[in-house]
């Protein structure tokens, strides 16, 4: 555990993983502290960029994206510039939710999220395939996920 964090903090931070929109008044009920340490305390975790923003959780699959797969891509050269130049086009898809430059045999994982196996064909065929550099593509297709975190708290 960082020595800049205590077991507060990480009850702040456990709560706050929990709700982003709870208030101080009912974190501070929470954690056992009164809501003007607990205030301070929400402010310094973001200032040291341990809390680094609020965002809801949306569910892809209401939204009609109910098909993700993991594409794990291998490029032709490993130097720099080839790098930058396939993390700039795969900003650029929206299907690409996740992209994990990675070690191994495998330079990149995707997550990528469709509303369906046509759809994925669709971007494999018409987008990724054709970014300069790729040497080759492998895809998995999740059947349910076993478990989901946001972050690792201590």
């Amino acid at each position: 555990m960082s020595a800049k964090i205590d077991e507060f903090d990480v009850r702040i931070l456990r709560a706050l993983q929990r709700d982003g929109r709870i208030s101080i008044n009912e974190l501070s009920d929470r954690v056992g502290l009164s809501p003007t340490p607990i205030s301070r305390r929400v402010r310094n975790l973001e200032k040291s960029g341990i809390i680094n923003g609020y965002s809801a959780i949306i569910d892809e699959a209401a939204l009609g994206y109910d098909v993700s797969v993991f594409v794990s891509v291998q490029l032709d050269k490993q130097v720099d510039e080839a790098l930058a130049r396939f993390e700039a086009a795969i900003s650029e898809f929206p299907e690409v939710v996740e992209c994990w430059l990675m070690t191994g045999n495998r330079d990149y994982m995707l997550r990528i999220a469709t509303t369906g196996l046509k759809e994925f064909e669709q971007f494999l065929v018409g987008k990724l395939t054709k970014l300069h550099g790729v040497a080759s593509i492998e895809s998995s297709i999740p059947l349910r996920r076993v478990k989901a975190g946001m972050a690792r708290i201590p």
